[in-house]
């Protein structure tokens, strides 16, 4: 996988430090083209700080005191520094758009920052945005305007389709109202790298490796392989019916009972 003709082969978290200042309890953690990665843990537990450092390229000027490597090495002034090399999308809850543009506009203030020429890239972008979402966008329609669900899911398809970024970090963007299942099916399609800050259980079963997190520090890497199927898939039913039960109460319905037949 390239972008802008730089390989980007794998990415690498050296260990650094707790709250209290001892060393985090692993190596490494290297990060490849198609891995999918949850970051699990209670609220204030270093999640987002670990994502934060991914995002920045920390070299141990964080809290953290982390260091990340691109392919092995230190990443080069111009690939932290130039929008249209960095090879890292970041998408967060409290992702907001604040210049009063079109979705057209938007995205094409980013092809250019990007050094891309439009044929067709815009057009792409919406549609897989309507893909995640199931309140349709159109170009015509105000960023201001977009719901939270729409404008999570319009940042996932830009950081596909336009920034074309291999490693991609979401944090809880699941609770946004965007159809998890989907964003995920399409990163893995694309062999992008996702790395999930999540407290939704479906979707930290759907990735292949969990880390957790305790006290600002890496706790534990669980790698499950075969072993949560089953519960996956009853999960995966839970949250398909709770899916039709929100959409039963959007849509104005009374639920005087739910049982497996009503939902």
């Amino acid at each position: 996988m390239t972008l802008q003709n730089t390989p980007i082969q794998s990415l690498t978290v050296l260990p650094g430090t707790n709250r209290i200042g001892d060393p985090e309890n692993f190596n490494e953690i290297s990060i490849h083209p198609g891995d999918t990665i949850s970051i699990v843990g209670p609220t204030g537990s270093g999640k987002t700080a670990f994502i934060n450092d991914i995002e920045v390229f920390a070299q141990g000027d964080t809290v953290t005191r982390r260091k990340i490597l691109v392919n092995g090495s230190e990443p080069s002034e111009d690939l932290i520094r130039d929008p249209a090399k960095k090879p890292i999308a970041m998408i967060t809850q409290s992702t907001k758009c604040l210049a009063d543009l079109t979705v057209e506009k938007f995205l094409s203030m980013h092809l250019r920052a990007r050094k891309l020429e439009n044929n067709g890239i815009l057009d792409a972008a919406i549609d897989l945005t309507n893909q995640f979402t199931g309140e349709k966008i159109s170009g015509c329609m105000r960023m201001s305007s977009l719901s939270g669900g729409q404008t999570r899911s319009l940042f996932v398809a830009d950081a596909v389709i336009i920034s074309d970024a291999p490693i991609i970090l979401l944090d809880e963007v699941e609770n946004a109202g965007i159809f998890k299942n989907r964003v995920i099916e399409t990163l893995r399609e694309k062999k992008k790298a996702i790395i999930f800050v999540t407290h939704d259980p479906y979707v930290a079963l759907l990735t292949e490796k969990r880390i957790v997190m305790k006290g600002g520090a890496v706790e534990k890497i669980l790698t499950p392989g075969g072993e949560e199927q089953t519960a996956l898939a009853q999960i995966a039913k839970m949250d398909a019916d709770m899916m039709v039960l929100r959409e039963r109460i959007r849509s104005g319905e009374l639920l005087s009972a739910v049982t497996g037949a009503g939902i």
